[in-house]
């Protein structure tokens, strides 16, 4: 049996393909197992119980992904399961900024007494004149699973689009529109793009991507979106740029005291993945990955553990073992093994930068005992039975 604790509503549609062995338990101290949305967790006690967190959604920054690793702690994530939700919502940033919608749909509400409204929107609507997107030009900088639904929409609606991505996977590139401009420098976005959308993690070089020099770079009149997270903007700089009107507008996913209610920026509360299709295809994907991991330790999507997948195991034991990657770990692990008269049917081993992950198929169950020797070796951080 494994218990998990929900910290944010997860869709049912997704609890419901956890397997009858998942049991959901109020104290989270008693979870193996933790479904999130947004809720933090980096000031939750210790958990020395909790083996995997499924994050329904990709980001991950309320999550102490580091210290879980260290701690044996896989982190799922659902990379791709919200991006038409966020794609759709920067297609409409786009429009919106392009168009003034807000400043007419205002004035609508503001004329909403005048019977003769009719007669004075042809006059009044002059003031909301703005420009179509067809045949503007689209940098977007980052071409992960939002990215590149991002740059083909565009296309698709006659825009010129221009993509940047020094870590551009095979299956982004194999899924890009042929006709999209893959430029090797983002200077080259900066220097030619109408508007400009940034679909990378917050990372150390990422965090103020987007400052004072890049908007000097820029095409005046330039519009920035940014659904991807808070921090990627140099809102100080970007203030600036908006009152020289460097940028025309600024329409992000992230409002904070600096940007909420500024003139030229328009701003939603974090709806980028708030729709019912978003919500259901992320609780399906974390419920997949926490039971597979959980019942067959087999690793996907995580963003702190190397993928594995060796599928249902078919011999008489399973066992996982979460390690430092330094030399002469597996050798210890075999060794103990061997000693214990344990033959090892088949067995895969991968790494992920400090972080080493192995599954071993054995011909017999091993021992508590067994497991705690290969646990109490320097440089273990989890050691779990699975069969």
């Amino acid at each position: 049996m494994f218990q998990y604790k929900c910290l944010n509503p997860i869709a049912k549609i997704g609890l419901d393909r956890l397997p009858d062995s998942f049991h959901e338990v109020e104290d989270i101290q008693e979870a193996q197992a933790v479904l999130v949305r947004s809720a933090s967790m980096h000031d939750l006690p210790d958990l020395p119980k909790l083996c995997a967190v499924g994050r329904a959604g990709a980001g991950t920054n309320n999550i102490p992904v580091d210290d879980y690793a260290k701690k044996g702690i896989v982190v799922f994530n659902a990379p791709g399961a919200n991006a038409n939700a966020v794609k759709e919502l920067v297609l409409t940033g786009m429009l919106m900024a392009s168009r003034d919608l807000i400043g007419g749909n205002e004035w609508v509400i503001e004329n909403q007494e005048d019977e003769l409204i009719t007669k004075h929107m042809e006059k009044a609507k002059k003031k909301f004149a703005g420009t179509e997107i067809k045949g503007k030009n689209l940098g977007v900088i980052g071409l992960g699973a939002i990215g590149v639904l991002v740059s083909n929409a565009a296309y698709d609606l006659g825009m010129e689009v221009y993509g940047y991505d020094p870590y551009l996977s095979v299956q982004s590139a194999l899924s890009l529109n042929r006709n999209v401009h893959h430029v090797t420098k983002v200077e080259d976005i900066y220097e030619k793009c109408d508007f400009i959308t940034v679909h990378v993690p917050l990372l150390d070089g990422t965090k103020n991507m987007l400052d004072a020099d890049s908007f000097a770079m820029m095409k005046d009149g330039v519009t920035i979106l940014n659904f991807a997270r808070n921090g990627l903007v140099d809102e100080d700089a970007l203030k600036d740029a908006i009152a020289s009107e460097k940028v025309h507008c600024y329409v992000t996913d992230f409002p904070t005291p600096k940007t909420a209610g500024q003139e030229g920026v328009i701003a939603f509360p974090h709806l980028g993945a708030s729709t019912e299709e978003s919500e259901d295809n992320c609780a399906i994907m974390v419920a997949d990955e926490i039971s597979d991991y959980m019942e067959n330790g087999n690793i996907n999507h995580s963003v702190n553990y190397p993928n594995m997948d060796m599928g249902i195991c078919h011999t008489q034991g399973r066992v996982a073992v979460m390690y430092n990657n330094i030399p002469n770990m597996l050798t210890q692990f075999t060794g103990i093994f061997a000693r214990e008269n344990v033959n090892i049917h088949e067995m895969s081993n991968k790494s992920k930068g400090a972080i080493s992950y192995a599954l071993f198929d054995l011909d017999s169950r091993i021992t508590e005992e067994t497991a705690e020797k290969i646990a109490a070796i320097d440089g273990v951080h989890r050691v779990r039975i699975i069969k």
